[in-house]
């Protein structure tokens, strides 16, 4: 099913057949080894709403989850839905469809050698990583909000700027909680060494979340995060993106960008590492 699902032929809007019953059983334990790894490594690392959500949706380590239960349980909660993609969509279909709340999530699997590396999104990644939150009326909100961006950044030649704050937020977002410091982004809950690395090694910076300050950071994708960014909440996160971006991208026009290592004077750089 893996390899079937990744070469098929999609429909206008990019998806797919889910094909849940074509999956194998090899295929399954191999979300087995992976949810019962992640289960252990994100007790006390993952933010609490979306352990919630991993609860609420009954995403268990039996099996890949079948898309049309788990569309059951979100559309009556938070009015979203999973959608079967064979892969990478094209931007301005991936925006047009969490706009209109439907996240794209890759239907294959990755193999036993790519259990602790891959390059692109696979089903482990999209469905354990991203699905929770969207259980969460905010954070929902907070997607629906950045698709109906995402196609106006279309527009305006700005999506090299927006992209940064997905990555920095829905991927790899750190969160402050009356417990300490938490995950959320998926591209970490979905990583045992990230897991790990973004909370406790004293390497990376933990700065504060700052919008701009995002969207003019470039990222790397073939390594950890050099620096991660910190909301206080899913409603101040939600809060400061509502508005609208045009004057924003004004502004980023006449600033230089920045690499992930950089640090501004006037950035709010947290503790480097939990006990460190």
């Amino acid at each position: 099913m893996a390899q079937a699902a990744k070469h098929a032929a999609p429909r206008a809007d990019h998806t797919i057949d889910q094909a849940w019953d074509d999956y194998t059983s090899e295929e399954h334990d191999i979300w087995r080894r992976l949810f019962e790894r992640q289960s252990t490594v994100l007790v006390d690392r993952a933010v609490q709403e979306f352990l919630d959500g991993i609860d609420f949706l009954g995403i268990a380590g039996g099996g890949i989850p079948d898309f049309r239960r788990l569309n059951d349980a979100l559309m009556a909660r938070t009015g979203w839905q999973i959608v079967a993609v064979p892969g990478l969509v094209p931007d301005d279909i991936f925006f047009d469809h969490l706009a209109n709340r439907r996240f794209p999530a890759t239907a294959w699997i990755r193999t036993g050698e790519q259990m602790d590396y891959l390059q692109e999104p696979d089903v482990f990644h999209d469905v354990f990583g991203h699905v929770p939150l969207l259980a969460n009326p905010v954070f929902g909100d907070y997607m629906a909000a950045y698709g109906r961006g995402g196609l106006k950044a279309l527009k305006l030649g700005a999506l090299e700027k927006l992209a940064r704050l997905y990555w920095y937020t829905v991927e790899f977002g750190l969160i402050q909680t009356p417990a300490g410091l938490r995950i959320y982004g998926s591209g970490i809950v979905s990583s045992k060494g990230e897991s790990v690395f973004a909370l406790e090694s004293p390497a990376p910076n933990r700065i504060s979340f700052d919008l701009l300050r995002i969207m003019r950071t470039n990222y790397r994708i073939d390594d950890f995060q050099e620096s991660y960014f910190v909301i206080d909440s899913f409603e101040q996160l939600f809060g400061e993106t509502l508005p609208d971006f045009t004057d924003y991208y004004r502004q980023l026009a006449s600033m230089d960008d920045l690499t992930p290592s950089d640090i501004l004077a006037q950035d709010t750089v947290l503790h480097r590492g939990i006990g460190v």
